[in-house]
Parts: structure tokens; C-alpha cells; sequence
């Protein structure tokens, strides 16, 4: 397997090898060591003794791809596989694991709830790109830090705050966004004031998204287009020298987002979210201190209310579904963090979370002119309570730099089934990890990790009944938590001039919550499934990367990620792993003027889980290769950013593997944004 995956991308290899071996001659003088901080749950390490390869995406990096949403901006990012199931979604493959078994953050909450699913979910897209700050991407680590659901890693997203320099003055700043073919007609206005002990920002978007237009022959794709709606705004008060609290506000309503390939492919008439609804409202507290044992303590409360709204209706049936899920979370976490010696950190907490699931359905028949009420997707009234203590540790010991740590969780999950009646499930877990990093000699680090992971069950998967997929599903309540265990191992080169990375991984997985399908039945003529902890995986796989300054305006970077994931259970292929894929990128920036070539690319996906192959997103000929160009170029004044996106040069139409949609045809991304005040 690994001769046959050198040999077919040797040139490619070849490539990345010869420039690593380049980038090392160079004589690019001191690391900057104080240039890069990444932080794991609030505890700051410098990047090249991280004992881990974090991926960021900046505010600026944003901007400059022009990138739609949330998910769109992953795209490109080493070691993330971005699939759409359709154009209102985008879920994000990290170590080939997707949905509920990777965990999304916003601003130190969960966005996991008790209805994550598994495989992809659109839940990403509810994030509105415009109040995104920067993006860190934890890629096979991450559970003692935050728990539950990071299998595959964690995207953890930091919203943006206030960022006025002149105090008592009003600014506000509008943002246009369209792109040609009538595919998007957006527009963000924000504001920012600013005194002394506080300051606010908050601000509005506008989005029109027209139908997805694909490459070569593919043309639009109808229905896809969906209208959207953000309001947000965060305001910080400084208390005192130490002290400071946060309140923010971060709301989406996507309205009328269709599933394309329902639609398409399954005979349906209508297959839509009618209203796609995320509230998020937090109140954050912060003390830093030089205390040795109380060098800072925060805390944060928050609420979130999450409603999807969904139709469907069949060709030539007279019935017409409606369902609705509202899950209804309050949360709280507790941090202190210590700092015992200047090179011992530690970080002690406590997270809280519950979640209440209501959910219904009606059926409407226009031939009868009736409806009936039916259960909902969910038990209606579940609660999902989700308890955690974790510990974790960095020392900072000159050359070799460890992090270790520890987290206890315990659930408690109350089922109230109108057809099984009560059931309260008590799962818990314990985990841990230790990772270090070695300096070898000036320049170059070694690092490793071993990290276990794990996944409890939700309501999704206890109490699911209805269509999923491509399946009917019914409820399982025996279930217990995921479990997985990550090993990994890498080189690092860090200097003024290159930047270099490749490292290796395995995975095991055991007690994988799969699917089952129960045999002799089928309703409404779909084979009927029920989970169960029945399967063992393990994923392997590599990354590399590199990041070489030609000059001071010219710089190449490239990234490729491999994956490999067999089911042992079944001995077949992982279903959805992604292919080998990458990107390759040049720039030129030259006084706050900016161009960047970049090509993204995919081999081909032919092996396939006997579910792929049942998937009509996938099929049994699988996911041909792809390869397309883009040009990003910008020109930033004083008051104005003027920012132009050639998309897909050559029009190629391509499809990234397990998506529902086809990838943007050859387009222009025009982006406008300006200061008024």
C-alpha cells in the first residue's frame, strides 16, 4: 500500500522533497520564538515547541480567499477534507472523521449538542464568516481539553472583538460580497465604539445565495440558492486592572435551504430546511493575576437554541412532512489556571452542559384534507446532561517541552419514548493524554503525542426514528461511549525564511457506534437500521507542509494529507475516508498589494465501504480526481480593501468526495469593503 501511494504521486513527492532540502540550506538566522503563540484551553505555547501541528486561519487569510462561509474558509488547510452534502452546509473531515466524532468551539462553547449526527451535518455553515477572527484546527487531539466528540480533532473558533484605537468615536465599516452568475449578493455592516472601561461591536449580514452553477457541463444546479440572515454583537467591560467581563450575542436564520441531491436523486418533490436557527448568548468572566496558584480564573455561561425546520414530499404523493427539533442548551465552565514555576502551567476546570430536545412532526394529506400529529424525529423532551473535570499541564523544560493531562466525564441522559417509554442512561469516561517536543538542534524539532479520545452517545443516536440518510432508523438505548486512541510522530523546521512539517498517525477505534440494519423489515421503503457499539477501525495516515520565502514579496507554500481507514469489524474500507489531497500556493505581496495562485486538488476515492457504494452521493464507480486553479488578488487602502476571486480558471467540473453538490464552475468573487466613519 505505501509503494503503491509512492509511486503514484513520486512527482508530487519529488517536489515537496527537493524544496524541503532547499529551505534547509538556507541561512535564515534566529527563530522568532516570540512570533506565534497556539493556545490548548487557555494555555499558551509557543508554536514550535507545540508538541502538536495546529492549523490557524486568520481574519486577513479570510478575506483575502474571498471564502463564502465558515466551512468554505477550511478549505485548502492542510489535513481538512471539506464535504457538501449541499450548498447550505459544509462538514469538515479531520482524520477522516466527521460530525459528531470532531468537536466545534465558538469562543470556548461547545457547539456539539444532543442531536449531532453522525457523518456530515451543515451545523458548521451556521457560523457567520463575517464575525470570525481566526480558526485553530486540532487534529487528532483534543478531548481532555474539551471533551466529548473530539475523535478527529477540534475546530475551535474565536469571534471577533473590538479593535478601535481612538477612544469616544463611533466606526462603522460595510462590507459588499457578489459573485458572478447571480451565485451570492451579500452585505455586512459593522459598527465599533470605544471608551476607556469598555467597548462594543456588533454588526449585521445580508446574504442572497443564488443556486450553485457547477463546472464544464454541469451548469446550475437547481434548487440550491438559500437566503441568510447574522446579527451579532459583543461588548467587553473592563472592572478593574485584573478583572474584565464579555457578553456576546451571535445569531443565524438560514431560510429555505433545499437538499439537492434528495431532490435530484430520490425522487422528491420538495426536500428542504425550511429554517435553519442558531442562537448563541454567553457572559464571560476573566481575572489574571500573578498569583503562582491563581494566575488567571475564567468563566463562562452561555445558552443556545438550535431549530431545524424540514419539509419533504414525494412525487405523485399526496403527503406533505413537516418536522421540527428545537434544542433548548444552557452551559458552564470554570477554569483556574496556575503557574507554580515560570515553566510550569497548569489548567484545572469544570464543564457543564444540558440539553433538552423537543421535537415533533405532521403529516398532511391534500387528497384527504387532513393532519396528523406524529413523533418527531427525537423523543420529545429528552435531556442530555453532560459533566466534566479535566487537569492538564506544560512544562517548559528548555529543549523538551511536555503537556500531559487528564478528564473525567459523566452523563446523564433521560429518555421519555411515547412507544418504549422512560430511559436514563448513565455512561461516563476517563482519558488522558501526554505529548513532547524536542529540540534537536537549532531550527529542528522532534514531537510526538499518544492521546486517547472519546465519543458518548447523544439523543441522535439513542432515539432516532425516521428517514436519515438514506435509511429509516429506529431507536437504540444500550449504547456506551466511543473510544479512540491516537499515536503520532513528526519533524518540525522552523526558521525566518521556511517553515516545514510531516508527521504520522494511527488511530484505533473501538465500540464505533454503526449502524445495523434489522433484518425483514422495511417502511416506506427504506431498509430499517438501529446502532449498536459493534465495530473496531483504525485510520492511518500523514501530513505534510512547507512554507518557503523566496524573497521578501514572493512566497510558495504546499500541503498534502493522506488517509487510510479500515473497518475491522467488517474488513472493508472506512466509509467516507477522503482521498490524498492538497494544495499548492504562490504569493506575491508587495505594499498592502496582494495575488495568489493557488491550486487545490484530489485523487480519486474507489476505495469504498459497502455504505459508499449504496450512497448516491457516492456510488460504485466512487469519486473521480479533481484539480482546479484560483487567483485571489487584493489592494488594501486606507479606507478601502478592494478584493477580486477568479474561481475554478479552467471550469472543471469536480465534486469532493461524499458531497451531494457539484463544486463552483469558473466564477468571479468580487469583494468591496470600506470604512465610513
Amino acid at each position: 500500500m505505501i509503494c503503491n501511494f509512492i509511486k503514484k504521486y513520486s512527482v508530487f513527492l519529488f517536489l515537496i522533497i527537493s524544496n524541503i532540502i532547499s529551505a534547509q540550506k538556507v541561512d535564515t538566522g534566529f527563530i522568532k520564538l516570540d512570533s506565534v503563540f497556539v493556545i490548548s484551553r487557555n494555555i499558551k505555547i509557543l508554536e514550535v515547541k507545540n508538541p502538536f501541528v495546529i492549523n490557524n486561519i486568520s481574519q486577513q487569510q479570510i478575506l483575502n480567499k474571498g471564502s463564502r462561509t465558515t466551512p468554505e474558509a477550511m478549505m485548502g488547510v492542510g489535513g481538512v477534507f471539506i464535504q457538501k452534502t449541499n450548498h447550505g452546509g459544509g462538514s469538515p473531515f479531520i482524520r477522516g472523521l466527521t460530525g459528531n466524532q470532531s468537536l466545534i468551539m465558538i469562543d470556548g462553547i461547545r457547539l456539539n449538542n444532543a442531536t449531532f449526527r453522525y457523518g456530515p451535518n451543515q451545523y458548521l455553515n451556521t457560523i457567520d464568516i463575517f464575525t470570525v477572527d481566526k480558526i485553530d484546527i486540532l487534529k487528532g487531539i483534543g478531548a481532555v481539553e474539551y471533551g466529548s466528540d473530539a475523535m478527529g480533532g477540534v475546530i475551535n473558533i474565536k469571534t471577533k472583538e473590538n479593535s478601535s484605537k481612538v477612544f469616544n468615536k463611533i466606526s462603522l465599516s460595510n462590507t459588499s460580497k457578489f459573485i458572478s452568475s447571480d451565485m451570492e449578493k451579500t452585505n455586512r455592516t459593522d459598527i465599533q465604539y470605544a471608551r476607556n472601561l469598555w467597548n462594543f461591536i456588533g454588526g449585521i449580514s445580508l446574504k442572497k445565495y443564488g443556486d450553485l452553477k457547477g463546472g464544464g457541463n454541469i451548469g446550475k444546479q437547481t434548487p440550491t440558492g438559500y437566503d441568510e440572515i447574522n446579527y451579532d454583537f459583543k461588548t467587553k467591560i473592563k472592572i478593574n486592572s485584573q478583572s474584565e467581563i464579555i457578553y456576546s450575542s451571535q445569531n443565524t436564520i438560514q431560510k429555505n435551504v433545499p437538499i439537492y441531491h434528495k431532490i435530484i436523486l430520490e425522487n422528491y418533490k420538495i426536500n428542504q430546511i425550511d429554517n435553519q436557527i442558531h442562537y448563541l448568548n454567553y457572559l464571560k468572566y476573566k481575572y489574571v493575576s500573578n498569583k503562582k496558584w491563581i494566575s488567571e480564573i475564567i468563566i463562562n455561561a452561555s445558552t443556545q437554541r438550535t431549530i431545524e425546520q424540514r419539509s419533504n414530499q414525494k412525487n405523485n404523493s399526496f403527503t406533505f412532512r413537516n418536522e421540527a427539533d428545537t434544542i433548548k442548551n444552557i452551559g458552564f465552565t470554570s477554569e483556574i489556571i496556575s503557574k507554580p514555576f515560570h515553566n510550569w502551567t497548569v489548567n484545572t476546570g469544570f464543564d457543564y452542559y444540558k440539553d433538552q430536545v423537543l421535537s415533533s412532526a405532521v403529516e398532511t394529506n391534500a387528497s384527504l384534507n387532513i393532519q396528523i400529529n406524529k413523533r418527531g424525529l427525537y423523543p420529545n423532551g429528552a435531556l442530555y446532561k453532560n459533566s466534566s473535570l479535566f487537569n492538564t499541564h506544560y512544562l517548559n523544560l528548555g529543549r523538551l517541552n511536555l503537556i500531559a493531562g487528564v478528564r473525567y466525564n459523566y452523563l446523564n441522559i433521560n429518555i421519555k419514548d411515547i412507544t418504549l417509554g422512560e430511559i436514563e442512561v448513565k455512561p461516563s469516561a476517563f482519558i488522558s493524554n501526554f505529548g513532547f517536543n524536542f529540540q534537536i538542534i537549532k531550527h529542528h524539532f522532534l514531537f510526538g503525542s499518544i492521546t486517547t479520545g472519546y465519543r458518548a452517545p447523544n439523543i441522535d443516536d439513542m432515539g432516532s426514528l425516521g428517514i436519515v440518510d438514506f435509511r429509516y432508523e429506529i431507536p437504540s438505548y444500550d449504547l456506551k461511549p466511543e473510544k479512540s486512541i491516537n499515536t503520532e510522530f513528526g519533524y518540525k523546521h522552523k526558521s525566518n525564511k521556511s517553515n516545514f512539517s510531516i508527521l504520522a498517525f494511527h488511530m484505533k477505534l473501538k465500540d464505533i457506534i454503526a449502524r445495523m440494519q434489522v433484518s425483514g423489515q422495511v417502511i416506506n421503503g427504506y431498509n430499517v437500521y438501529n446502532k449498536k457499539n459493534i465495530e473496531s477501525s483504525y485510520i492511518y495516515g500523514g501530513e505534510i507542509a512547507f512554507t518557503y520565502a523566496l524573497n521578501n514579496h514572493f512566497t510558495w507554500s504546499n500541503n498534502a494529507t493522506y488517509t487510510y481507514g479500515q473497518n475491522i469489524t467488517k474488513n472493508e474500507p472506512m466509509r467516507r475516508i477522503p482521498p490524498f489531497f492538497g494544495q499548492n500556493k504562490f504569493t506575491w505581496n508587495y505594499q498592502n498589494k496582494l495575488i495568489a495562485i493557488t491550486h487545490e486538488f484530489a485523487g480519486k476515492q474507489v476505495r469504498l465501504a459497502k455504505g459508499d457504494k449504496d450512497d448516491n452521493r457516492i456510488g460504485i464507480l466512487g469519486t473521480p480526481a479533481w484539480s482546479i486553479f484560483n487567483i485571489d488578488a487584493g489592494w488594501q487602502l486606507k479606507h478601502v480593501n478592494l478584493q477580486v476571486n477568479f474561481l475554478n480558471l479552467f471550469d472543471k467540473a469536480y465534486k469532493t468526495h461524499g458531497s451531494g453538490v457539484y463544486g463552483i464552475g469558473r466564477a468571479v468573487n468580487l469583494t468591496l469593503q470600506w470604512k465610513i466613519l
